[in-house]
């Protein structure tokens, strides 16, 4: 099989990406296919979602229609997500489309938590660190939810989003969050010695365990860890952590090697990598060849640029 027919042969989100990443295409025919990504498929569709008042379907993070008596029930189709979707799309910040959704954002949209305004987050981490990787990427200042995240790093290096009710030890969904946005920030802004510190001892809780093992009998944490999924949403996973590590260690890291080989060895005979795990719930469209079980563009994509990055390609 042609695995970069393949890749190519769906939405701009993906096709912008499989040619910078993949196929080191010349910069104007990256742009070129990246100013797509607001104006037709995926990322068109999912602007128009968005309603006058800067929300997607009625709710910030979770839709307005939720009962609130689920609090763990989750779905996709709120402005938190959608503008995590919007960014992993990679609509371009500067296109006038991105700015005027991000602009309703900002304007208009606060937490429930305590009203505060959307960019400066609220909380719990691993709703944080979403928030600064998206403040970072649409270009709003991260300031104030850089202050909340150093302020709420546990000791073993990480955080927890139960830690404000009594978790004493870190989980992997909340600092890979955190360390997508930290470092997002970071490559933005220069950041601080502070946040470099803080990023740098969560690396190390990631890394001390191998990325997908406890550190203290060397066991899978959650057979989960080890299965592709996307999107990704707040989970964390094998490959989101190497997708991480990728940007942030582009020398390499070979504390990394079984991670990645555990990768390699979901490829199937044609080249391709599976969905395995699909995170429920409602979301606001389908993406077309996407499902849980078989091959998947998205996992292929950052499959192969994991790979690229470990092989020193």
């Amino acid at each position: 099989m042609d695995v970069m027919a393949y890749l190519l042969d769906t939405d701009p989100a993906i096709r912008w990406q499989v040619k910078q990443d993949l196929l080191d295409a010349p910069p104007e025919e990256v742009a070129a296919e990246r100013a797509r990504v607001a104006a037709e498929g995926w990322g068109a569709r999912l602007l128009a979602e968005q309603s006058d008042d800067g929300l997607w379907d009625g709710g910030v993070y979770r839709p307005g229609w939720a009962d609130e008596s689920r609090p763990m029930y989750d779905a996709w189709t709120a402005t938190h997500f959608s503008l995590q979707q919007l960014a992993d799309f990679g609509a371009d910040p500067a296109d006038p489309r991105v700015q005027e959704a991000v602009a309703r954002v900002r304007g208009n949209v606060n937490w429930d938590h305590a009203g505060e305004p959307y960019f400066d987050g609220e909380a719990e981490p691993c709703i944080n660190g979403v928030v600064l990787a998206l403040a970072a990427y649409f270009g709003e200042p991260g300031d104030a939810v850089v202050r909340t995240i150093l302020s709420s790093q546990l000791p073993d290096g990480g955080w927890n989003c139960w830690a404000e009710y009594g978790a004493e030890v870190s989980s992997v969904h909340g600092t890979i969050c955190v360390l997508e946005g930290l470092l997002a920030w970071e490559q933005t802004t220069g950041g601080t010695d502070a946040s470099r510190a803080a990023r740098l001892a969560a690396e190390e809780y990631l890394l001390e365990r191998s990325l997908f093992r406890r550190r203290s009998t060397g066991h899978v944490m959650d057979p989960r860890f080890t299965m592709t999924s996307y999107p990704v949403r707040w989970f964390y996973d094998v490959l989101r952590g190497l997708e991480y590590m990728r940007r942030a260690r582009p020398a390499g890291e070979p504390r990394c090697d079984e991670a990645v080989e555990l990768l390699r060895g979901k490829r199937d005979a044609d080249g391709l990598w599976p969905l395995e795990n699909t995170h429920e719930g409602p979301t606001p469209f389908g993406m077309d060849g996407e499902m849980e079980g078989f091959p998947s563009r998205w996992v292929t994509l950052r499959a192969l640029r994991v790979l690229r990055w470990a092989d020193g390609v």
